[in-house]
């Protein structure tokens, strides 16, 4: 990679940029580990452009770049119209800065055991101002335990409460040292406590591995994909002024394809991968038989019971049984209680 900075400061990130990084970081990026394919569009918005848009189309490289490197924007820069029709259809919200931040806020708020870690916000809340000086730690915790605690933003949409680049409503870029991210909080707190490059991936690594989010539409899907790696860089550059090695970029990439995946989060599933009503035909001693396959969790409301591709995620700390490796797969489903 290049050391230099530009494009950092700008809202939409292109996937040509990505393709200046690395071909395989925008291919890593798309990638759905479930289902050892791409994500895919899970939203009517793009089909005028073509049937490699459909809803159940996967998203390829080629579709979002070059002469189509604008066909995925975030919410904020889309249409009036096209905005509208997302919150009718699929009930998309993006929450205000200054919200995420409150709410995150409560969060460590509980962690610490106290106010105001991160910042101080004001009278009205919506704004806020970063407190000044390394984070302080309370006793028995201590700053790794910290960038090691689990947070997951649930149906994340673009990830406003993990990375906060800029407004989702307003589209207002936020300066690094005022972003209020989950993730944000995590690598501010990397940047207190280390001094060499190689001090600070380590941690870094640590903090992406702690940080999950899932997502129904594929468009928003990729564009949190992408703002979590670009947040990695910018980090980075603040602390060091160059770019990362590639490498260094790779596999953050590969973190984040697992830890922000495509699901139903009212079924862990694929979104629409139930089989309901679908006609198969069997063969027996006496000839072919057609009967309907229907899923018995879509049709009792449950969360469990579903035939459809239920979603696997890793869980970095514990080995696989299998392979000895510390990052084992496992089903969503199976961490719900």
């Amino acid at each position: 990679m290049q050391n230099n900075k530009e494009g950092l400061s700008c809202i939409d990130i292109r996937e040509d940029d990505l393709l200046v990084l690395s071909a395989e970081v925008l291919k890593t990026l798309l990638r759905d580990h479930t289902t050892g394919q791409n994500i895919f569009w899970a939203t009517h918005d793009y089909e005028a452009l073509g049937k490699e848009y459909d809803y159940h189309a996967q998203i390829l490289p080629e579709m979002i770049t070059g002469g189509r490197g604008m066909v995925i924007r975030p919410r904020v820069l889309k249409t009036k119209e096209r905005q509208v029709n997302r919150v009718k259809d699929m009930a998309e919200v993006f929450t205000p800065a200054w919200v995420c931040n409150a709410q995150n806020n409560l969060v460590d708020e509980a962690w610490f055991g106290r106010k105001d870690t991160f910042n101080v916000e004001s009278a009205n809340g919506k704004s806020w101002k970063a407190t000044n000086g390394p984070i302080q730690f309370p006793k028995g915790k201590t700053w790794k335990d910290y960038v090691r605690a689990t947070r997951m933003e649930m149906a994340c949409g673009e990830g406003p409460y993990l990375v906060s680049r800029y407004d989702t409503t307003s589209g207002k870029l936020i300066p690094l040292e005022q972003r209020i991210g989950l993730l944000d909080r995590k690598l501010r707190v990397i940047g207190e406590n280390t001094e060499t490059s190689g001090e600070w991936l380590e941690m870094a690594q640590e903090a992406y591995k702690n940080i999950y989010g899932f997502e129904w539409q594929g468009d928003s899907l990729l564009l949190a994909r992408e703002s979590m790696l670009w947040t990695f860089i910018e980090y980075y550059h603040a602390k060091f002024s160059k770019i990362p090695l590639q490498k260094s970029v790779n596999y953050i990439a590969y973190i984040i394809s697992w830890n922000i995946w495509q699901m139903d989060g009212l079924k862990g599933v694929v979104p629409e991968s139930c089989r309901n009503g679908e006609t198969i035909v069997e063969n027996d001693l006496f000839g072919n038989i057609s009967k309907q396959i229907f899923c018995q969790g879509c049709q009792q409301e449950t969360y469990k019971g579903h035939n459809g591709t239920y979603c696997f995620i890793r869980d970095w700390g514990n080995k696989d049984p299998k392979t000895g490796e510390n990052n084992r797969k496992i089903r969503f489903i199976d961490l719900i209680k």
